[in-house]
């Protein structure tokens, strides 16, 4: 997959630099990212299989759990196109105030 909008991530680290346990996201995340960048999802049920944990939504919006789910980060994936676009990056607790189907 073309991994778009890393930005999203890279300023919210950016942003915490310091904070209890953000190197650990750190990690996660850029190990999340190297699986992502090689994978070759065709469908949901692909994400699936390579990420049990992940959250299939509606509007091609997949939710994947960073750190043990300390994290999520939320993508718009076209599966056709082979692009994933973040949408979201941020803590569980962040999470919950948006509307993770159309951000």
């Amino acid at each position: 997959m073309v991994v778009v909008g890393t930005d999203v991530v890279e300023r919210y680290f950016a942003s915490r630099v310091g904070h209890k346990g953000i190197k650990a996201a750190r990690a996660q995340y850029d190990a999340w990212r190297a699986i992502a960048e090689t994978a070759q999802w065709k469908a949901p049920g692909e994400v699936k299989a390579s990420h049990p944990k992940a959250s299939i939504l509606k509007n091609s919006r997949v939710v994947f759990n960073i750190k043990a789910n300390d994290y999520r980060l939320v993508a718009l994936v076209n599966y056709e196109s082979g692009i994933m676009i973040i949408r979201f990056f941020g803590t569980h607790e962040e999470y919950d105030k948006i509307d993770a189907e159309t951000v």
